[in-house]
């Protein structure tokens, strides 16, 4: 039997908008780390499944247990380093680009910000 939907109705929902940074978002201290070691796990993980590879595989080709990378592959890097994190993924045949450049002059006070992204090959 399938469960049923309920509908809110004559309800006002408060809705708050993200910030981008999840960590942020629940008042980390160091959002902007754990958001580029967060970007940095997907990319490892996304490079290991292109690559075919089994946990034991990618342990080996990583120099690290297959346990650790159990625990990349779900998205838990506690205990890596972000240069840790970019090794692995220089291990696995991925070119890092760290791209610096002035903010744009809008007039806006706001910080720098990291972002992890992935280039379309």
């Amino acid at each position: 039997m399938a469960k049923s939907r309920k509908t809110i109705t004559n309800e006002e929902v408060s809705v708050t908008h993200g910030s981008g940074n999840v960590f942020a978002d629940l008042g980390f201290a160091d959002a902007e780390e754990l958001q580029v070691k967060a970007g940095l796990t997907h990319q490892i993980s996304n490079r290991i499944k292109a690559l075919g590879l089994t946990q034991r595989q990618a342990g080996t080709r990583l120099g690290i247990g297959q346990p650790d990378v159990s625990k990349l592959m779900n998205s838990r890097y506690t205990g890596f380093s972000t240069d840790r994190l970019l090794a692995l993924l220089n291990a696995l045949d991925v070119d890092v680009d760290i791209v610096l450049r002035p903010r744009s002059d809008d007039g806006m006070a706001r910080r720098g910000s990291v972002r992890v992204m992935e280039a379309v090959a």
